[in-house]
This record gives structure tokens, C-alpha cells and sequence, in this order.
């Protein structure tokens, strides 16, 4: 019998039984499962042993991957000092928005309604409700006989009519250095004017302290004129019910949302404002929910939640009320006052106390903003009163209603940093399911590896055998009987097993060799 190996069968090594693959292996167990020993109560035990190992690993694992897909983060604080520290943005706005003495007769034409002074027909509404005084030069202004009314502007209106710096503002200091009004910036909110301390921009460094503690930031003495507030005979968006200032202190590159996020200062009172920078920096999908991307508008560069909800408010109005208010940004018109009342007005108020949908604003995924403490001290005292009075020409009682003392500063010279961080990362889910790995089954990633590298072995030579059989099927007719490497190795230890087997050479038959021989030439 001719025995021929071809060259491409060299690659069909077969790979060693799993016993002996189980007793090289690394993997704990295995060995003791996988023998050449019968079937006993301690391999029984072993498999047992394993198997339970392996469902509590997977178990382990599977918990600890989905831990991982909640994609958890904690929140770290810490407090930090800084010799310097930039002063914030300090902006208010007197409650009311229209100085009495400066409206027209060509303004109450226009906005009379809007304001609740006139009703439908330019009548004095409740006279009533008015002093005499008032009633008089209302009666004077609300006199259309004979009125050609002019073209009216409603960010004219504002800007000329708003509470002027350089009359309510009696003393300004920072850092104990004198302040006057070209250091504060017009700016304008749903309020009308209103005034902003260190705004920078527009070339200007924004202003720093190098101290903390009162007397080193902001310390404004104001008149909020209350002899000039409009009289209000009804319930609008453009009159208050109550007297003093509304301030928010905020970062320089954020524009004021006075409206919704700043706190009230009440005449007759001096209010210490205690500051404490925080630098907020969330974490982007899918461990928090911050946005990560540049902020989509015509009108602000740096993104904020204030910049996002004028943004929308503003395209809500456009979209709605064809025109803009006027302390909106955009080139859409201005909103008539009968927009105002009709639509603008409503829309708004709609959109900020029901429709959550429309205005949806992400956090940043970094962001300053400043917490504070208030205290509050009655001004002027008995002793100061007279004092006051005489210095700035006014009535003990006029000072009493009308000027109140703010006093912004930093608690100390530092800032606090809340952070959120990954709670669990790649490099802790793998740490935990090697430990585990190790601890049930002692196996580690070339443990994996080497059950890989076996299978594969397995498979590619079950695949190969495979393949020889098929092209020795296709040549068996026209050559002698080919005897491929591993049906020698087959043979060879059958005849060792037989051999060992028999107790002594008697016992071999005469027809063994012969046995033998017929199966080689059969194979």
C-alpha cells in the first residue's frame, strides 16, 4: 500500500484532545472535569463547582454591565483661592418703567390703553382712584381736542420715558473709589431701561477685586422716585403694585433675565449682598444631559440659558405676533402698543407660565454663576434722617420712601468648583469583571484567549477533515488507497490501546496482524 501526504494537508493538525488541553489550561477547574478517568463523585462534585462559579460570574457581570449602561456620575466640590477675582455684572431695574412727568399727549394717544390711564374711547379711567394733583395734569395731557397725533415708537417710548442713571443714582463706590453714571451701561428688559455695572464688552475689562468683605465691591445709593411711578388703575404687564428695584447679579457674557432671575430691593432699607463665585461643569450626554454643541442664533455667540430663552421668546413673538418687544434682539419691528396688548403681552405670558415645550434650554456644560446671601438694615436711622434730608433737598419722609443702599461683594477670594464626574468608566468595568473572573473562576483575559485559540483549532481542523474527505471521495477511483498522517496516528493508537489491553503476548491472535492490515487497506 502506497502512503502519500500531501503538502496542503500539513495545516490539518489535529489539535489535543480537551483533556489534555484542560490539564495546560489556566483556567481553575477544568482539569479536574475533563479527564481520562470514569465518571466518579468527585468529577460530578467538580462540575457542579464550576458551573456554579460560572453562573455567579455571569451574574456578577451582567450586573455590573448594566450598572455601567446607567451611565452614573457624582457630584465633587471643593473650594478654591485666588488672589484676583473678577467682579461680576450687576445689573437693575426700577419697578416702574415710565417716569410720569415724561409722558406726552402723543404717548397716552398711543398707549393709554396699553398703560390702563385711558379706556377705549381716550377717557380718564376711575378718576377716583387718583390724587388731584395727578388727575390735573392727567386731565391736561388726556386732552385730544384738536390733536394730530404723531408717528409713535415703542423703544423711543421706553428709552425716553425710563428712570434716567444720573438722577437716581446719588452715590456709587467700588473698592472705595468713586463711580459715576458713564460706568454703567442702558440696557433693556422686560422692565424697560434698565443699567448694568461692569457690562465689559465693547473693549471694556471687566473689573476685579483683590479683597473680600464689605467695602471692597459695589456699594450704589439710589432714588427710585416714587412720586414719578405711574398711577396704576388696573392690573398690566407694564405697571407694578410694588415700589424699589429689581437687581441680578450675573457672568459678563450673559445678558440679564432681571425678570425671572433677580431679587428685589426695597426702599428705606440698606441690603448687603454676600457673593460666592460657582463654576458649575456638567457632564455631556449620556452621563448628564448638558449641551455640548455651539449655540444656533443670530444674536448671541456664547451659549447660556438666558440667551437661549431670549432667543426663543423672541422667535416665539416673531413667529406669533409678527413684531418684537423692545428689549429683544432682531431686526423685526417693533410691536405697536396695540400688539402689546393684544398679542405680546398675552403670548408671552403664555409662553413663560404654560407652554414648557416650546422653550426647551439646556444647561451648559460650563457655567458661572454667583450664590447669595442677603441682610437687610432700616435706612435712614432717626439720628441720619435730618441729615439726609438736607443733603440731597428732599423731605425727611421722601427719603424714607425713596432711597434705598445696595451693597454687593465677595464673602472671600475664592470660588467653589461643582463638578460631576463619571461615576463608573471602561477601566472600572473591566477591573470588575477580571476580579470577578479571578475570584469564581481564576481565569483572566488570556485565559479567554487560550479557550478562543482552542475552539478555533478545533473548528479548523473539523472543517479541513471536512474538505480531505470530499477530495479523497473525488480521486478514489483512478489512485491506490491514500493513508493521509492522521489516519496513521488513528491507527497507531487503536493498536496501543488493544495492546495494552492484553496481558501477555499469548493473547495475540493470529488474524490480528492480519486485522489490522485489512483495516489500513480499507481506510
Amino acid at each position: 500500500m502506497e502512503l502519500k501526504v500531501e503538502s496542503e494537508e500539513m495545516d490539518c493538525n489535529q489539535p489535543p484532545p480537551v483533556e489534555v488541553f484542560a490539564q495546560n489550561s489556566t483556567l481553575h477547574g477544568i482539569s479536574h472535569i475533563f479527564t481520562y478517568e470514569r465518571v466518579c463523585i468527585k468529577r460530578c462534585l467538580w462540575v457542579v463547582f464550576f458551573l456554579g462559579s460560572l453562573t455567579f460570574l455571569l451574574f456578577v457581570c451582567v450586573d455590573r454591565i448594566h450598572f455601567y449602561l446607567e451611565y452614573p456620575h457624582v457630584t465633587k466640590l471643593d473650594e478654591i483661592s485666588t488672589p484676583v477675582m473678577v467682579f461680576p455684572a450687576v445689573t437693575f431695574c426700577n419697578l416702574n418703567s415710565f417716569r410720569f412727568s415724561r409722558v406726552t399727549r402723543n404717548d397716552l394717544y398711543h398707549a393709554g390703553e396699553l398703560l390702563a390711564l385711558l379706556n377705549q374711547r381716550y377717557e380718564i379711567r376711575d378718576t377716583h382712584l387718583v390724587e388731584e394733583s395727578v388727575l390735573e395734569t392727567l386731565k391736561v395731557k388726556a386732552d385730544f381736542h384738536n390733536f394730530k397725533p404723531r408717528p409713535f415708537n415703542m423703544r423711543e417710548f421706553y428709552d425716553r420715558t425710563g428712570h434716567d442713571i444720573k438722577e437716581i443714582l446719588l452715590a456709587c463706590h467700588f473698592r472705595g473709589a468713586e463711580c459715576r453714571a458713564e460706568d454703567f451701561q442702558v440696557v433693556f428688559t422686560r422692565y424697560g431701561k434698565c443699567y448694568t455695572f461692569n457690562a465689559g464688552g465693547e473693549g471694556r475689562t471687566p473689573l476685579i477685586t483683590t479683597k473680600g468683605g464689605m467695602g471692597n465691591g459695589l456699594e450704589l445709593m439710589l432714588d427710585i422716585q416714587q412720586d414719578e411711578y405711574l398711577p396704576v388703575w388696573g392690573e398690566t404687564d407694564e405697571t407694578s403694585f410694588e415700589a424699589g428695584i429689581k437687581v441680578q447679579i450675573h457672568n459678563q457674557e450673559e445678558p440679564p433675565f432681571i425678570d425671572q432671575l433677580g431679587f428685589g430691593v426695597a426702599p428705606g432699607f440698606q441690603t448687603f449682598v454676600s457673593c460666592q463665585e460657582q463654576r458649575l461643569i456638567y457632564l455631556p450626554p449620556p452621563w448628564g444631559d448638558c449641551k455640548v454643541t455651539w449655540m444656533d442664533s443670530e444674536f448671541f455667540e456664547t451659549y447660556s440659558i438666558t440667551a437661549c430663552r431670549i432667543d426663543c421668546e423672541t422667535r416665539y413673538l416673531v413667529e406669533n405676533c409678527n413684531c418684537r418687544m423692545v428689549h429683544m434682539p432682531g431686526d423685526a419691528p417693533y410691536c405697536t402698543p396695540e400688539l402689546y396688548k393684544e398679542c405680546a403681552d398675552p403670548a408671552l405670558d403664555f409662553l413663560v407660565e404654560r407652554d414648557n415645550d416650546f422653550c426647551v434650554c439646556e444647561t451648559p456644560c460650563n457655567m458661572t454663576r454667583y450664590s447669595k446671601e442677603l441682610s437687610f438694615v432700616k435706612i435712614p436711622s432717626k439720628a441720619s434722617a435730618k441729615y439726609l434730608a438736607k443733603k440731597y433737598n428732599k423731605s425727611e419722609q421722601y427719603i424714607a420712601d425713596n432711597i434705598l443702599v445696595l451693597d454687593i461683594f465677595f464673602e472671600a477670594l475664592n470660588y467653589e468648583t461643582i463638578e460631576q464626574k463619571k461615576a463608573y468608566e471602561v477601566a472600572g468595568l473591566l477591573g470588575d469583571i477580571g476580579g470577578q473572573m479571578g475570584l469564581f473562576i481564576g481565569a483572566s483575559l488570556l485565559t479567554i484567549l487560550e479557550l478562543f485559540d482552542y475552539i478555533y483549532e478545533v473548528i479548523k481542523y473539523k472543517l479541513c477533515r471536512c474538505s480531505e474527505k470530499k477530495h479523497k471521495h473525488s480521486n478514489n477511483n483512478d489512485q491506490g488507497a491514500v493513508l493521509s498522517l492522521d489516519d496513521v496516528k488513528c491507527h497507531v493508537v487503536m493498536l496501543c490501546i488493544s495492546l495494552r489491553n492484553m496481558s501477555s503476548p499469548h493473547q495475540f491472535p493470529s488474524s490480528f496482524l492480519s486485522s489490522i492490515s485489512l483495516e489500513i487497506s480499507e481506510s
